[in-house]
């Protein structure tokens, strides 16, 4: 994980821009705490701040083009960059073995056509020094962040975070997810490169078992590519256990030299977080003894975890009610993780919103409309759960990877009848993961019912939160939250409460529209997703969590 600042359409002085651009980078600084580079000229400032994950000694950035001048800064992980080495057509000089570099090259050949054969993570910014444009672009889904922002001049900038920001623009927004921007102006037409068939027809496919699992085994397998330790995150529940067993599976050779070379690191380290009584830490130590990993208890108070509430959001930058309050845990988590050494983890976002796993999917009537709302939420991540994982571990220089978010594994998972995804009174949710992948955890985890992050770790967390709230933002404050604030102005007492601290980090009023209130399950479409609205009484903001939806797993319906 890394942060990048660009500057552009540059008024006044370029040293003083220079300067402060250094002065963004260090309010990122703790997403690359390994190193720090910049590039500028009269036209263009690119600045990085590394974690070094992947050929450590010599992938500093920005990087450049020695044959063309071009520099760019990346912030990410491309999975596949060693088949890509082989599309190039042209001689390059390369200059380290980072998964970075064969960016730049590709853009020299592909241009903007690139986006749409590099699988991976990442946000990144390329400078044309010859043309004397910019090239800017955010993965898929969102999985890593990226903002953009101006100022009362017209000069645009762009950063991994707000916080960079937040001191230079009046103006700031989300650089959307699966998007470029590609000029020399002032940066607002953005370009949609992203769209995937299976968002816009529904597929009617057959599901094979086997060749699901050898997808998703096929995606941890590529993001286990790391010269530096790692470890998995085991929540207790289904997503992590599976990605932190196949990982297990593979730990031992070494998959950037095609598994012909022992791993550099052969001891695969587990990390659970929780209070004392939490249910997750329980199943999470079978998970981890089942599958033979290094496992790490996390245990933390509700004391601690309320201490940390201000530095959370301000490292997350939201105020959303669902998310601080499993991002605190899991911020917790990642400072003793990168005590430990650990630099990169593999965790199971995503599964949830491809395999329609919330449990409020049991009250979709058919398959188109439990499809649209896969689709729908998947592109909602970037403001919800991609944020979460990304941030609360970047905050302590640590990056989280998510193989159920990998592009091809979206490319299969999504284009199977999802009529074979859904789930009712007698048929638990996520039911062909769970049957794909009988054997690799313990039967209690895997068909062990989804329980949301926040309330797994402990349900005296949410309680003490709610009451905090409850006792700090009086009524009469509520009746005129509207006045106070204008815009997303908060629909509860907890959101009242986080929305006063974030406020008071970021001053731009536009950094609250970068923050979506209310429930955003609501329909988008006069007649799509009618069944939500059924849901919606028993719903968090988010729609990310209903109330218990009981039903029997018996060894028939295995």
């Amino acid at each position: 994980m890394c942060g990048i600042v660009g500057i552009f359409s540059i008024v006044g002085s370029v040293e003083q821009a220079r300067d402060k651009a250094l002065r963004m980078a260090t309010k990122i600084r703790h997403r690359g705490p390994d190193w720090s580079g910049i590039y500028s000229d009269e036209k263009a400032i690119l600045a990085h701040e590394r974690l070094s994950i992947v050929d450590v000694e010599h992938g500093a950035q920005p990087l450049f083009d020695k044959l063309n001048g071009n520099a760019l800064a990346v912030n990410g992980e491309i999975y596949n960059h060693m088949l890509l080495r082989k599309k190039l057509k042209k001689e390059h000089l390369w200059q380290t073995k980072s998964d970075c570099e064969v960016i730049l090259y590709l853009y020299d050949e592909y241009g903007s056509d690139l986006l749409n054969m590099l699988n991976g993570m990442f946000a990144f910014i390329l400078y044309d020094k010859q043309k004397g444009t910019y090239f800017i672009a955010r993965d898929h889904i969102g999985i890593i962040p990226l903002y953009v922002g101006w100022d009362d001049q017209g000069t645009f900038y762009v950063a991994s975070e707000m916080k960079a920001l937040n001191d230079y623009c009046t103006q700031i927004q989300e650089f959307p997810p699966g998007h470029y921007l590609m000029g020399k102006g002032t940066g607002n037409d953005f370009v949609k490169c992203y769209k995937p068939p299976w968002a816009e027809k529904i597929p009617t496919k057959k599901l094979v078992l086997s060749d699901l699992k050898n997808a998703l085994e096929t995606s941890v397998k590529g993001q286990m590519m790391s010269d530096v330790p790692y470890g998995v995150l085991i929540s207790g529940g289904l997503d992590s256990s599976l990605i932190a067993s196949i990982a297990s599976k593979y730990r031992k050779k070494r998959v950037e030299s095609g598994d012909k070379e022992e791993a550099w690191w052969p001891r695969l380290h587990s990390f659970a977080v929780g209070l004392a009584d939490s249910s997750d830490l329980k199943y999470a130590k079978k998970v981890a003894d089942y599958i033979g990993t290094v496992h790490h208890e996390i245990i933390f108070t509700i004391q601690e975890g309320f201490d940390a509430v201000s530095d959370v959001i301000y490292h997350l930058e939201t105020f959303d009610v669902t998310t601080i309050r499993a991002a605190t845990p899991m911020y917790l988590m990642a400072r003793k993780i990168k005590s430990m050494g650990i630099k990169m983890v593999l965790s199971g976002e995503g599964a949830d919103e491809v395999f329609g796993g919330y449990l409020y999917f049991h009250k979709a009537p058919n398959e188109q409309e439990f499809y649209e709302e896969t689709v729908r939420k998947l592109f909602l991540l970037s403001k919800y759960d991609c944020l979460r994982a990304n941030k609360a571990t970047a905050a302590w220089g640590v990056e989280t990877r998510v193989p159920f978010l990998d592009r091809e594994f979206l490319d299969f998972a999504m284009n199977f009848d999802p009529k074979e995804k859904m789930c009712s009174d007698d048929k638990i949710e996520k039911y062909v993961l769970r049957k794909a992948f009988e054997g690799y955890i313990p039967d209690e985890i895997l068909w062990r019912q989804k329980e949301q992050f926040s309330d797994g770790v402990g349900y005296g967390w949410i309680d003490y939160l709610k009451q905090h709230a409850e006792s700090t933002v009086t009524d009469e404050m509520m009746a005129n939250a509207k006045i106070r604030f204008p815009t997303q102005t908060p629909t509860s007492k907890e959101e009242y409460y986080y929305r006063k601290i974030f406020d008071s980090y970021f001053v731009s009023p536009s950094a609250a529209l970068t923050v979506p209130v209310g429930p955003t399950i609501a329909c988008s479409t006069p007649t799509a997703f009618r069944w939500s609205k059924e849901f919606a009484k028993n719903a968090d903001p988010s729609g990310r969590s209903v109330k218990k939806h009981r039903h029997t797993i018996d060894e028939k319906q295995k």
